[in-house]
């Protein structure tokens, strides 16, 4: 491991000389590449010389314990300093840990009613509204891509875009299938029902990451409409994007203009065809070893949402929270919190091994 920080901190001490060189400057696009690199290295560099320092200070410590008049001060010096080194340590390690390339990116998060009908719909709005209330607290723009509304304001599906920083590392473990339990507004006999819809969240990317043949894509445009069918457009302004060669298709239709529903609808086919090729990359490197977390598959039930109960259990990291309006609210970073803490805990074992 100190083989590897000294190597991170020389990195560090050449990257510090070639940003201040004005030919360097001069290259805005070569300057921002190597500050962005300095900058991702910086706060491990910065841990190793606090590690560095309390090194220097135990034996300093040890050396003036050899003095009668300063060994006890000496003493408490060195003890402090042999205490702090192992949680430094422990810290070094998590910041060794690689980071995901995708977490400072925007994402487009795609929620969609599975079993359970209107009450599905309307539990896929429920979600909806938690991201939203999220994003607001968060500081992040939405952007609605896409949307099918049902007559009682539930979504058959809904897409949208999340702008922010750190919007990925935030909200990546949000894909997968969400449960919900509670007796519906449609019930009269008040009997509590099952309800299932999927949460899909996906890097926003860039042309140059991803590369679509423009002939492989077909085009159509229609009308965009609202609840129950009804135009709210008269003119063909949607647009649906046909990938030939993987079948997928988009749709953007809330945007008046056909060119920006487009555009939104590239951005959208971007990330899914990325998000392909992400998983099969990491189903590569890990050999499909599944983390405590969870892979992110659309399939695998996440998290169930008991009405009845109060409670939110996530069944990835066996945690429960039982403040369910707030949750519902928008106030979900204390699972976040721990989904991180739980996925950098299985990324370091798996680092160790």
């Amino acid at each position: 491991m100190f083989d590897k920080l000294e190597a991170v901190e020389k990195r560090y001490e050449e990257l510090t000389k070639q940003i201040s060189d004005p030919e360097i400057i001069a290259n805005q696009a070569e300057w921002q590449k190597l500050i962005k690199e300095h900058s991702s290295i910086e706060e491990v560099v910065l841990k190793y010389r606090e590690y560095k320092k309390e090194m220097q200070r135990m034996e300093d410590a040890k050396e003036m314990m050899e003095d009668k008049e300063l060994k006890e001060l000496a003493e408490i010096d060195f003890h402090e300093a042999k205490e702090n080194l192992p949680k430094i340590e422990e810290e070094l390690k998590a910041l060794l840990i690689p980071k995901d390339p995708n977490d400072d990116k925007n994402i487009i998060c795609e929620i969609r009613a599975g079993a359970g009908g209107e009450e599905a719909a309307l539990f896929a709005g429920t979600l909806f509204r938690m991201y939203s209330m999220y994003a607001e607290r968060k500081h992040w723009k939405i952007d609605v891509l896409n949307e099918n509304e049902t007559e009682l304001g539930g979504y058959k599906e809904i897409s949208f875009m999340v702008t922010g920083k750190g919007a990925y590392s935030r909200l990546k473990f949000e894909s997968g299938v969400h449960r919900v339990q509670r007796v519906p507004d449609t019930e009269s006999s008040g009997r509590i029902h099952t309800s299932t819809a999927t949460v899909a969240v996906l890097p926003v990317v860039e042309d140059v990451e991803i590369e679509i043949n423009p002939a492989d894509i077909k085009m159509e445009v229609f009308r965009a409409s609202g609840a129950g069918g009804q135009h709210i457009n008269k003119t063909s302004s949607a647009v649906r994007l046909i990938h030939e060669p993987t079948g997928i298709v988009v749709e953007c239709q809330t945007e008046r203009s056909q060119l920006q529903n487009r555009e939104y609808a590239m951005k959208m086919l971007r990330s899914r065809l990325y998000n392909i090729e992400k998983e099969k990359q990491d189903a590569e490197i890990s050999n499909a070893r599944k983390t405590q977390v969870g892979s992110g598959d659309r399939s695998e039930k996440i998290r169930t949402y008991n009405y009845p109960q109060g409670r939110i259990t996530d069944h990835r990291i066996g945690m429960s929270v039982f403040q369910m309006e707030n949750f519902l609210n928008g106030d979900i970073d204390e699972m976040v919190d721990n989904l991180i803490a739980a996925d950098r805990a299985e990324r370091l074992k798996g680092e160790e091994e």
